[in-house]
């Protein structure tokens, strides 16, 4: 296996990014768009990805790469910008999908958040979601001192027990789009 390696993502990153978003969201992008088709939501994604300016834009995308492909992505963004990284994502639903779609905050000011984490299906159980996350919490809590904030789905303890050994606490629970979430939070200090 080639050496992995994580970098800001590029704009011609998109496809991949936007799998990895689909993989992350799970069933949650169905909520966003109201319908089941994975290749409407796959194409709103991939626009969303291409386009600056939004939550799920290339800016805001730390990608693992093998040197042959991005095998993980991860989309982090400043909490405190949320509502405007959100609204071309609310715009373009009510223009695409016809839904008035006004989803829950899952993050503020004074966190980073990770909003998704994807792994190529191939690759997953190989440690490469650890690696990622391991990156971030250097990157934003040891080297910038930046809490760093997630949601987690209550009904994915596997996921949560990760974000525990990587040294994240609950610090309460939220909803996203009706979803009971979990939120959770590692701060500077915390060595994982």
């Amino acid at each position: 296996m080639d050496e992995l390696r994580i970098r800001t993502a590029r704009i011609d990153d998109y496809a991949c990014i936007a799998s990895h978003i689909m993989l992350a969201m799970n069933d949650l992008i169905y909520r966003f768009t109201g319908e089941n088709s994975r290749e409407k939501a796959l194409a709103f994604v991939e626009e969303l990805v291409r386009e600056p300016g939004n939550q799920y834009s290339y800016e805001n995308c730390w990608v693992m790469h093998d040197g042959r492909q991005v095998v993980a992505t991860a989309v982090v963004y400043d909490g405190a910008r949320l509502a405007g990284l959100r609204e071309p994502v609310i715009r373009k639903i009510r223009e695409q999908f016809h839904r008035d779609f006004n989803p829950e905050d899952e993050t503020e000011a004074g966190e980073v958040y990770i909003d998704c984490v994807g792994v190529n299906p191939d690759r997953q159980g190989q440690g490469i979601g650890s690696k990622l996350f391991r990156f971030l919490i250097d990157e934003y809590v040891h080297r910038r001192r930046q809490t760093l904030g997630l949601l987690v789905d209550e009904d994915n303890p596997g996921a949560r027990q990760l974000y525990l050994r990587l040294g994240f606490k609950v610090v309460d629970e939220r909803r996203l789009t009706g979803k009971k979430m979990v939120k959770m939070r590692v701060e500077p200090g915390v060595r994982s």
